[in-house]
């Protein structure tokens, strides 16, 4: 008995016009890059374990797929381990490479091993699937694209603004004037200001992963999950005033008046919310929000989000500035945003925001009914082909019915046929006027009219 074929939760198969659609983004994002100055490179889709373990928090951290050894991985398992059912343990002794999560912490190790051939700042793009052991949701799989560019080795706050803009130029294109979003950002350095006010420095991590719920749970969902996690009472009304007030600008100085880091936040944002300002940014889309969190640890800076309604974020980065530490060059900093591929594929598809893919497909096809068409229009065929037209010959002398079916399901525009006097004619699949022509220029004229 065979099994059902069926693939693993949280992926998908593209059919053609799917994969027309993605290359579209892909395409989009490319073009903007690259009007930028960003170099494409790849990473391998797998890392060893060392490398991605401890980078992106404690969370971060249960989402990674770990790939067994190879052979008998059981055979130098951790037998203690085994025993105890420590998955911890034991997965240090029988995984030792894993999958990437992200685009990001590839990039740090890939500029820490090329650092000699790269010139600093290296502005790097890199289009690549990842996986995370995430539950699959609407919006939220399990293997999905990232489309990232990062510029590494500058401390500049114009790099934010760089990237920003990109962010806008990207969604300007694929949305087209008819879908809000809206770019909002924020500074780790508010966050850890916070925790500093209060005295908890040591659980930063820990609250921001609350406060970045902000958008599943709310602002009553949030204060009662850090009172839950024993934070303090002072912290809770004091989110929820951040959260509710109008100016949280005035709110945060007067609160950061002995926090320097939190002063040092304050001040790197002004930077930027005054020079999007004056390319004329601030007011069409991007915003500052000031309980913006986003979850990866390694980001000690900026952070930026990107949403539109009903769908969860579509674009994410931030500043890291020591990311290549971990690999042994130390206080590199670097800055990048992430275009979620799959997420903004739906958000186009519901919204009905695709264009036209007229050449993506099989323009022409060539029938195949006489016994002469084959030796006819292979020529033909070649040459409409070096003319840049996408065309096929149906491959088997069959029914013309069965031909115009397959011509009307691959929704091909134009069909070449002949008679049994050798008259050659060209018509149009939403016409039944005929054409008549003799060769392949006349023909490629036809077309291209």
């Amino acid at each position: 008995m065979s099994n059902k074929p069926s693939i693993p939760k949280g992926t998908r198969d593209f059919s053609p016009i799917e994969m027309a659609r993605r290359n579209y983004i892909f395409d989009t994002i490319k073009k903007v890059y690259k009007k930028y100055g960003f170099q494409q490179i790849e990473t391998p889709a797998m890392e060893n374990l060392n490398t991605l373990i401890g980078t992106g928090g404690d969370e971060s951290d249960t989402l990674i797929f770990k790939i067994l050894n190879s052979g008998d991985y059981l055979k130098k398992a951790d037998e203690k381990a085994l025993n105890d059912k420590d998955s911890n343990g034991l997965t240090r002794s029988i995984a030792e490479k894993a999958l990437h999560y992200d685009l990001t912490v590839p990039f740090a190790r890939y500029v820490v091993q090329n650092q000699n051939d790269i010139t600093f700042p290296f502005r790097r793009f890199q289009i690549q699937p990842v996986w995370r052991a995430d539950r699959p949701q609407k919006g939220r799989y399990r293997e999905f694209y990232q489309c990232d560019a990062d510029i590494i080795g500058s401390n500049s706050l114009l790099n934010e603004v760089d990237l920003i803009k990109i962010i806008d130029d990207v969604f300007s294109e694929l949305f087209q004037g008819k879908l809000n979003y809206k770019v909002s950002f924020n500074n780790r350095k508010i966050l850890a200001g916070i925790a500093e006010s209060f005295g908890v420095e040591e659980r930063l991590e820990e609250m921001t992963v609350i406060i970045d719920k902000l958008d599943k749970i709310w602002i009553d969902g949030v204060v009662k999950e850090l009172e839950k996690k024993s934070f303090s009472t002072e912290i809770s009304l004091f989110i929820r005033e951040l959260i509710t007030n109008s100016n949280p600008f005035d709110l945060l100085k007067h609160k950061f008046i002995n926090s320097e880091i939190g002063l040092k936040g304050i001040e790197e944002l002004e930077y930027i919310r005054t020079t999007i300002n004056q390319i004329g940014l601030i007011n069409k889309n991007v915003i500052f929000d000031p309980t913006l969190a986003r979850g990866l640890g390694y980001y000690t800076g900026t952070i930026i989000e990107v949403k539109v309604e009903n769908f969860p974020s579509i674009c994410g980065g931030g500043r890291y500035d020591d990311l290549t530490g971990k690999f042994g060059l130390k206080d590199v900093s670097g800055v990048g945003i992430s275009f979620g591929a799959d997420r903004i594929y739906d958000v186009l598809l519901d919204n009905n925001l695709y264009p036209k893919f007229e050449g993506d497909s099989t323009q022409v096809l060539f029938t195949n009914q006489t016994g002469n068409d084959e030796e006819v229009f292979l020529p033909m065929l070649f040459k409409l082909r070096d003319a840049g037209i996408n065309a096929e010959i149906y491959p088997d002398e069959v029914k013309w019915k069965r031909q115009m079916n397959y011509a009307s399901k691959k929704n091909i525009e134009y069909i070449v046929s002949s008679n049994f006097d050798g008259e050659l004619f060209v018509k149009k699949s939403d016409n039944q006027d005929k054409i008549q022509f003799k060769t392949a220029e006349e023909l490629i004229t036809l077309i291209q009219k």
